[in-house]
């Protein structure tokens, strides 16, 4: 592991563990069933679904995207408006892979995921067939490279979408953003849409800790946790778009959005989509329920002693 690459003080056991209702043994295993069909689904239709204009295109990777999360369990609320077509840099917090289908499901686009990901079985072939850009993660000589592959990309009309905390957190803290993808929103003029994303159990709106993808928390764990758990709803909240030209430099730009993820400033409600009410961003000073052994809680900002290994994209 490299010394510059972030790391989040999130650990599983203190960050998550499920709280909520659970579904049995059966329904979860009929779950996992039904979420591996529509990838290998995706897998052997990918191809042909590239091929088509831009248009038909997203509305049947919208649907795609929320039908694999709904196949979990997994309810999406959305507030706000995806706004016009063309190129932009969507930025989001991290909490966990199943971020990757959920910003997929309100705003279809090319992800920003670390190379290895290229090398698993059924997502890695998956992400690739999906336009995904791949970063050696490890090699800090490649950025600028990774740059300006972005940064073509949003040149070509294309919405890419990278996670700049460079590490997953469990969503009641989040980490600083990076800057160097920022950098390609400048070159290439483009508008930067901030994302805020939220896991929540049900009516009673806290913050749902199965979802997390954190530490050495192994991804069948986390896809097992996630089948188990009920009453998940994913908030996904489009914040107001940074026009180009706002902010002189990366630093700037990354912290406005930064800010604004942060802040979790409300929208108004999709068409089709029941409205939720505004919450109180939530941070590391969240004083929802958890785990005693969560290092979110105390109201205190200091990081744990352990630190997290997960470098998700």
């Amino acid at each position: 592991m490299s010394v510059w690459l972030p790391t989040a003080p999130c650990t599983p056991e203190g960050c998550a563990g499920h709280e909520g209702r659970v579904a049995s043994v059966p329904h979860a295993v009929a779950r996992l069933v039904c979420a591996t069909a529509l990838m290998l689904l995706a897998v052997l239709a990918a191809p042909p679904v590239r091929l088509l204009p831009q248009r038909p295109r997203h509305a049947l990777v919208r649907a795609w995207a929320a039908a694999l999360v709904g196949a979990l369990g997994v309810r999406i609320t959305v507030h706000g408006s995806p706004g016009p077509d063309g190129g932009r840099l969507i930025v989001a917090n991290h909490i966990s892979w199943l971020d990757i289908p959920l910003v997929a499901a309100v705003l279809p686009c090319r992800m920003l995921a670390k190379s290895e990901i290229g090398t698993w079985p059924v997502l890695g072939r998956l992400a690739a067939r999906a336009g995904t850009l791949f970063i050696e993660r490890d090699r800090i000589r490649a950025l600028p490279r990774t740059v300006d592959t972005v940064t073509r990309s949003l040149l070509a009309a294309d919405r890419v979408t990278v996670f700049p905390e460079g590490s997953t957190w469990c969503g009641r803290a989040q980490g600083p953003f990076r800057r160097a993808a920022f950098q390609a929103a400048l070159d290439a003029r483009v508008p930067v849409q901030p994302v805020r994303l939220a896991y929540r159990l049900g009516a009673q709106g806290r913050l749902a800790g199965a979802p997390a993808f954190v530490g050495d928390d192994p991804l069948t764990a986390s896809l097992w946790r996630i089948a188990r758990a009920r009453g998940i709803r994913a908030e996904v909240r489009l914040l107001p778009r940074i026009p180009p030209g706002r902010h002189p430099d990366r630093r700037d730009l990354a912290a406005a959005a930064e800010q604004a993820v942060r802040c979790e400033v409300g929208q108004p409600t999709l068409p089709g989509v029941p409205a939720q009410p505004s919450r109180a961003p939530a941070t590391d000073r969240d004083t929802a329920k958890r785990s005693s052994a969560s290092v979110h809680h105390c109201v205190s900002s200091s990081p744990a002693a352990a630190s997290s290994r997960r470098r998700p994209s």
